[in-house]
């Protein structure tokens, strides 16, 4: 495929102009890969230093970092997008949400069915090393692309491999990646007809020829300008091209300016445009018009240092302790020293002691392992393994009550957190999700009367829920006031309309809509218990009215016998 030579040389200054802007976070990502996850991002490495480390980790000596960094990423991969449960519903804005009404049983299927895709594809796996990017790097990035067999393909990229940008209301809406095929994967994906001369020279060649590398660029912008390689229906366009050629001995640099021309023109490997943004970016924290987040591993970094230089220091102490420097009498040189325990050396000067100590050392292993904790538990504050180890971390047993105060208290500070990353994670994913399974025909179509409606996404999941648990506690303490007060003045319950504060209080707590009766059924059956009661009551009033009667016709009210008997006993 081709465009124009205008157009590839603009993307060609846009990738000049991403890697300027993206540079001042280069030398900071670097260290956070260095002390928490020094194998996994070699593009933060030149290729000379890829093959001096890729062997061997100079930096870790203690891996609390790490491990507190995956245990972030394992509780926000459970409270957010748990695999195992629902962790988002469909809802109609303006429409009720009774579970009976056919647009409610309509968006139950259309929810089941996405839910079905996700676990079906590769969503969660990916998702899984976004959670770590983004605890570690403050920022991650994904794309989902349509894929004929799982329905969805998506592909985390390591940090280093891409540049961001974002539009003037702090969206991302560029990518743009600098990644490594071999020339037998390039042919594979793009095809053989649309690789460079060169390539189809060494597919042809075959063997080692195979594993030569392919520096690739691609970039992901906005459907816009005067010139669109793309229909103008679309909003994304999407460019692959090769940046340069280097065999498998060659040192590669990944900023090679070269490109490939032919007949005045950029042969580039694709041109495919989408409907919607193909890629999610989240980021855990912004600062004013930060293309790139920060995160808890930045706050975590110094704590992290020290902690590698303590461990250090404590081991230096602990050898000096087992293993002295020594002072020997000259007549043990060159003879031989029995050093373990219990052994004996013979000198032929008794007087001499020998061989004993230079010096005595006495470190205060107990003060260094004491500080040494003491960063640890810095370390997992900064990622919050507090908040997902609330009962494993608890000293003493508490009541239910006080775990969940605790719960609460700790949920308070991921919650902005939360909030940005179904912003700009989850919301435009599962759009992306729905478009792809909309457009292949894979969902049941609505009701006629939802046609024109927008949908909204309710997010569920743990974290989610417990979120919003917290605004239900001004309710609980009106409820609780409300029973006090009722012991008083039996009369003020009228004061609340009880319907709308059970309905309002378990969509609060992201309770199923199908544990709730629709309101037109709640509202005939109470009818029919009035009617039945006051039938009842009828019935009741009947009966007690024939009985009265009965008593009434066997009172005697004067004469009779009564009469006789009071005459015959005066």
């Amino acid at each position: 495929m081709e465009i124009s030579a205008e157009i590839g040389k603009k993307n060609e200054e846009r990738f000049a102009a991403l890697r300027r802007d993206r540079q001042p976070w280069w030398e900071h990502w670097r260290e956070l890969a260095d002390y928490f996850l020094p194998r996994r991002y070699i593009w933060l490495l030149s290729n000379d230093e890829y093959r001096r480390v890729k062997s061997k980790n100079n930096f870790i000596l203690d891996a609390t970092g790490t491990t507190a960094a995956r245990t972030l990423a394992s509780g926000m991969m459970n409270g957010i997008t748990s695999p195992g449960r629902p962790w988002f519903r469909l809802r109609l804005n303006g429409f009720p949400d009774d579970e009976s009404l056919p647009h409610r049983v309509w968006l139950d299927e259309v929810t089941r069915r996405m839910l079905l895709v996700l676990a079906e594809s590769n969503f969660y796996q990916a998702m899984a090393v976004t959670y770590l990017d983004l605890g570690v790097f403050g920022t991650s990035a994904m794309t989902i692309y349509e894929d004929f067999d799982q329905v969805i393909h998506c592909q985390s990229h390591p940090l280093g491999e891409y540049y961001l940008a974002q539009d003037s209301r702090q969206r991302t809406n560029i990518l743009a990646r600098e990644f490594i095929y071999t020339v037998a994967q390039c042919v594979e994906e793009f095809g053989i007809d649309n690789v460079s001369e060169r390539v189809r020279t060494a597919h042809k060649t075959g063997g080692a020829r195979l594993q030569d590398t392919v520096p690739v660029r691609h970039l992901i912008e906005p459907n816009i300008g005067e010139e669109k390689p793309v229909g103008s229906h679309f909003k994304y366009r999407e460019f692959y091209w090769e940046s340069g050629y280097a065999t498998n001995d060659t040192n590669v640099s990944l900023t090679t300016q070269g490109q490939f021309m032919r007949d005045g023109k950029v042969q580039v490997l694709r041109v495919r445009g989408y409907y919607g943004r193909p890629f999610i970016s989240p980021r855990w924290e912004i600062t004013g018009n930060d293309v790139y987040g920060s995160s808890p591993g930045m706050d975590a970094l110094a704590d992290v240092i020290q902690l590698q230089q303590e461990t250090k220091e404590k081991g230096k102490s602990l050898n000096l302790m087992n293993r002295p420097p020594m002072v020997a009498d000259i007549q043990l040189q060159n003879r031989p020293i029995a050093l373990v325990p219990g052994g004996i050396t013979f000198s032929a000067n008794a007087a001499n002691v020998g061989m004993k100590p230079a010096y005595t050392v006495q470190p205060p292993i107990r003060e260094m392992a004491m500080d040494i904790q003491d960063v640890r538990i810095r370390i997992r504050e900064f990622f919050h393994n507090d908040l997902f180890r609330v009962i494993s971390q608890l000293d003493t047993v508490r009541s239910a009550t006080e775990v969940d105060a605790l719960r609460e208290e700790k949920l308070v500070l991921l919650g902005p957190v939360l909030g940005r990353y179904e912003t700009e994670a989850l919301d435009p994913g599962l759009d992306r999700v729905y478009d792809i399974m909309s457009r292949a025909g894979l969902l049941p179509p609505p009701p006629a009367e939802i046609a024109d409606s927008e949908i909204e996404i309710q997010y569920v999941s743990i974290l989610s829920t417990a979120q919003r648990a917290i605004s239900v506690a001004p309710t609980e303490r009106l409820l609780g006031f409300t029973g006090n007060a009722a012991g008083l003045r039996p009369e003020i319950v009228d004061n609340l309309d009880w319907d709308t504060v059970l309905r309002d209080y378990g969509t609060s707590l992201g309770s199923p809509s199908k544990y709730f009766v629709p309101m037109d059924k709640v509202i005939s059956d109470r009818q029919a218990r009035a009617q039945q009661q006051q039938a009842m009551e009828g019935a009741a009033m009947a009966q007690q009215g024939v009985e009265g009667a009965k008593l009434l016709s066997e009172t005697e009210v004067g004469g009779g016998r009564n009469a006789l008997q009071e005459l015959l006993g005066n």
